[in-house]
């Protein structure tokens, strides 16, 4: 960990994402950026629920997070050991799930 990022890896438990929100709402206090805290907490829940769920790697392999600092804001990255990219679809209206890459494309600048 550098002050200009924070690296960290989790399991794939659902409980592993509160914590990564934790560790992303300490680095932005820390970095003076707190009024990001909401839009970038949503993004890493997204991405990092979606690397738990659909994820295909073996068990026990960890999803690694990575925050860093930019003049203008933060990046937010979440790496899995899956060669495939995720993708998002069309929910059905009545869907309780299947939207979260749009939120991610809407929240997100890239």
């Amino acid at each position: 960990m550098t002050p200009e990022q924070v690296v960290r890896r989790w399991s794939r438990r659902p409980r592993q994402v509160g914590r990564a929100r934790a560790e992303l709402r300490t680095a932005l206090a820390r970095w003076e950026m707190a009024a990001l805290t909401d839009t970038a907490s949503l993004v890493l829940s997204e991405l990092l629920t979606n690397a738990g769920r659909h994820a295909r790697v073996s068990p026990g392999r960890e999803i690694e997070t990575r925050f860093v600092r930019l003049s203008d804001g933060v990046r937010i990255e979440v790496h899995d050991a899956s060669a495939v990219r995720p993708v998002g679809r069309e929910p059905a209206l009545d869907a309780c799930d299947g939207r979260g890459l749009f939120l991610v494309a809407a929240l997100a600048d890239r």
